[in-house]
Parts: C-alpha cells; sequence; structure tokens
C-alpha cells in the first residue's frame, strides 16, 4: 500500500506498507532496503513504477526458484550480476525477426494492404554514449503493426540501431479483449517491461518501439528507466 503526500516525488517520499505474511523475516528486509535503496538513487523522480518493478521481479524470482532456467536465443549486450534481470517474465517472446513474426500473425487473415498509421518520434536521450529514442504509432490490427515496423526499418538510422524494443496493445471491440506482444530484440526482459508499463497506464491501440544505440558503456539497470521513461514521454505526448 502506498499514499503519495502532496510533496511527492520533489520534496516529500512516498508512504508504504508491504503486506506479505509469506516473506520471511530475512526476505521481507532485503526488499524494504531495495525500495529504500531505489527511493534514494532516484531522489526527486517518480519512482513507483521502479517500486512496482522491483516487487514484481521478487515475486517472479519467489515463484520460479526451483525451475531451471530457460535457454535464451539472443541476449543483450549488457549482463547485470545482480540487478534481478535474469528472470523469466510472464512469458518469454520468441527471439527471431520481428517482421517475420508478424507477417506469421498477419498470414491467417491475409489482410488487404493497411494504411499505415502517423508515426510520431519523440525526443532522444542520451547517457553515458547511449542514445535512446521513442517512436509511436495508432495501430488498430496486426497488419499495421507490421507497416509500420516496416516503415521504421527503412530508416537507416532506425536499422542500425542495436536494439528495436517494442510492443503494442489492441482492444478487440468484438471479443473485448486485448491483442498484445513485444519484441526485446535482444535487449533481455525489456519488451515485457515495455508491455508491463503500457498495462499500468491502461492504453490500448497503439505501438510504442524504443530504439537503443550503445555506445560502448555499460548503464546497467539504468537502461531500463531511459527506455521506459522515453515510452511514458512519447505517450503522453
Amino acid at each position: 500500500q502506498v499514499i503519495l503526500p502532496p510533496g511527492y516525488p520533489t520534496a516529500e517520499p512516498p508512504v508504504y506498507q508491504l503486506n506479505a505474511p509469506w516473506l520471511r523475516g530475512q526476505d521481507y528486509t532485503e526488499l524494504a532496503n531495495n525500495l529504500e535503496e531505489i527511493y534514494v538513487q532516484n531522489l526527486g523522480e517518480s519512482i513507483l513504477y521502479l517500486w512496482v518493478e522491483k516487487i514484481r521481479e521478487v515475486l517472479i524470482e519467489k515463484a520460479q526458484s526451483s525451475d531451471p532456467e530457460p535457454d535464451i536465443k539472443k541476449t543483450s549486450e549488457e549482463v547485470d550480476e545482480d540487478d534481478g534481470d535474469d528472470f523469466l517474465l510472464d512469458y518469454q517472446p520468441v527471439q527471431e525477426d520481428p517482421i517475420k513474426m508478424l507477417n506469421y500473425i498477419t498470414s491467417e487473415s491475409q489482410e488487404v494492404d493497411e494504411e499505415l498509421p502517423p508515426i510520431h518520434h519523440g525526443n532522444p536521450v542520451t547517457d553515458r554514449r547511449s542514445t535512446f529514442q521513442a517512436h509511436l504509432a495508432p495501430v488498430v490490427t496486426p497488419g499495421q503493426v507490421k507497416r509500420v515496423l516496416e516503415k521504421l526499418y527503412e530508416n537507416k538510422k532506425i536499422a542500425t540501431a542495436t536494439h528495436n524494443i517494442y510492443a503494442y496493445r489492441i482492444y478487440c471491440e468484438d471479443k473485448q479483449t486485448f491483442l498484445q506482444d513485444c519484441e526485446d530484440d535482444g535487449e533481455t526482459a525489456a519488451g515485457g517491461r515495455l508491455l508491463h508499463l503500457m498495462q499500468i497506464l491502461n492504453v490500448h491501440n497503439v505501438l510504442v518501439v524504443v530504439s537503443r544505440w550503445y555506445g560502448g558503456i555499460l548503464l546497467g539497470p539504468d537502461r531500463f528507466k531511459h527506455i521506459n521513461n522515453c515510452a511514458r514521454n512519447v505517450l503522453v505526448e
């Protein structure tokens, strides 16, 4: 449970209470310390999303601590030793060419040439020579997702990015369900985190792509913060 005081996030910290009787003493203390640490590392910034992600990591690690780790074909430029990224998300997207995957999804319906939706590009963010930029397009079918990705990849700069992480959510009115998917493109767990952010913000009928150009300096968990901040900013815009 979290209470946000009037001065949050700039002047006052959030007030929180952990209700988890099943967490043993040491695990409980460790999680509480992790949340405090996240707050201290991000003073003055909104930290709710980071807290949700940390708690989610702990829950997934707990649930899967007895399971063998899956083989992951393509991995990130960065491998973190202890920031909790070596876990399986709700599902692990198949690490294949994203366009081929969408060809497979859309081939069944053999959709007529889909109209290319407008594409909005967010402001790039650079940290230690790595640059992140988000791109957004309104979409209502997987065919439009495919068209937007193809259009983006026509841009040589985007096509040569180290990672093009994306996620989309399409609301199916007739079934009252969401058609959604994500792609890590080698940045392990980034696609799932991006989709999770979109679920938290309750956005639909939209595709968000975040391009990252790796600059040779490891950013550790900060890279996820930049990916999500870029995505959130382009959604707000």
